[in-house]
């Protein structure tokens, strides 16, 4: 299905140079767009690559359009945030191919008659809803998901196969919740006695915010006592681990593997990049921004970006730096003796 350049505009803003009548079909990376595409520039050191572009036509920032547009032949969109742009022009093509699943629930569901199950729902095959839940209007849940018992489930939320949504958890409206994706499974709370461990009950929940996305095989424990919670907006990628009574504040973002231990307290549009890890009960202050593969091993107090790895280096030269590394205890030790020496030897001079 094709759209008109000038209803694209007419729908998202920004300021259109061209043909308001071309019609496009989709948008395309830089170098694969065809003339039925659009195309974005989001990053100035691809800006050769937008000049010789096919694409119907491109989105790209004032600064941009000022030095590209005497190469580039075809319509120019000019926004503010062209990769935000782009994010909506591809939210929108998306839309117009998107299957609508049907409303009412599948024969082979396992729905309890406790459960209430609104009218416009769509429930899979093999969906198991236990007693008490609620699955609130226009939600989507695909083949094989499990609900557990009191669980509550906001309007418009999207759960893809096998997701697994445990008792007493809730989710807000409009979230979105990838495969293998566990949400509310124990948290990991045991006491040592004697060296056995005693299995510490997990009696909280997990209480999630709107506009949520959660990304496949990732877990969120459940709290030990009060609930692990999740707030507004949170982004979480693919194989994320956040333990248990975990806060994580609204519009922050997680890549893929970043592993939270339990209590930890994490602000507000935060970012962290893959792997990171999180230790347990700390405090990460609002607008933190921590690099792929860092430790954080201490709170921290005020907004900006973080990193805590080792650079990469060829192992022979890692090895030396190691040692290095390990004997500077001993080094701080010998240069604090050399100081006294000198500063002795200095008072003899006077």
């Amino acid at each position: 299905m094709s759209t008109r350049l000038g209803e694209l505009v007419e729908r998202l803003g920004g300021r259109l140079i061209g043909d308001a009548d071309i019609e496009v079909v989709g948008i395309a990376p830089l170098n694969d767009a065809s003339a039925s595409h659009i195309t974005f520039l989001s990053n100035p050191k691809f800006r050769g690559q937008a000049a010789q572009t096919n694409a119907a036509a491109l989105i790209l920032s004032a600064a941009d359009d000022e030095i590209v547009a005497a190469d580039y032949k075809g319509a120019r969109i000019v926004a503010a945030n062209p990769y935000a742009y782009f994010a909506r022009a591809a939210q929108f093509f998306a839309a117009q191919n998107a299957y609508i699943a049907p409303q009412g629930i599948h024969p082979s569901a396992n729905v309890d008659p406790t459960a209430r199950v609104s009218a416009s729902a769509s429930i899979g095959p093999h969906v198991a809803i236990e007693a008490g839940a609620v699955v609130e209007d226009g939600c989507v849940i695909d083949a094989g998901c499990f609900i557990g018992r009191g669980a509550h489930v906001g309007a418009g939320t999207h759960f893809y196969p096998r997701v697994t949504f445990l008792a007493g958890c809730r989710i807000g409206a409009r979230g979105i919740v990838h495969p293998g994706a566990v949400i509310g499974a124990d948290g990991f709370g045991f006491a040592n006695e004697g060296g056995a461990w005693i299995k510490i009950p997990q009696t909280g929940a997990v209480k999630i915010g709107d506009d949520v996305e959660i990304g496949a095989n990732t877990s969120i424990d459940r709290g030990a006592l009060a609930d692990t919670v999740i707030e507004d907006g949170v982004k979480l990628d693919n194989q994320i681990q956040i333990g248990h009574n975990c806060h994580i504040g609204a519009h922050t973002a997680m890549a893929g593997c970043v592993g939270v231990a339990g209590s930890a307290v994490i602000g507000k549009y935060c970012t962290f990049g893959g792997a990171a890890m999180i230790l347990g009960h700390l405090t990460i202050a609002d607008h933190v921004h921590i690099s792929s593969g860092s430790m954080v091993s201490r709170s921290i107090r005020e907004p900006g970006q973080y990193t805590g790895f080792y650079p990469l280096a060829k192992n022979a030269e890692w090895e030396k730096s190691a040692v290095i590394v390990r004997n500077l205890p001993t080094m701080r030790e010998k240069i604090r003796e050399l100081e006294k020496i000198i500063k002795s030897l200095g008072d003899k001079s006077e």
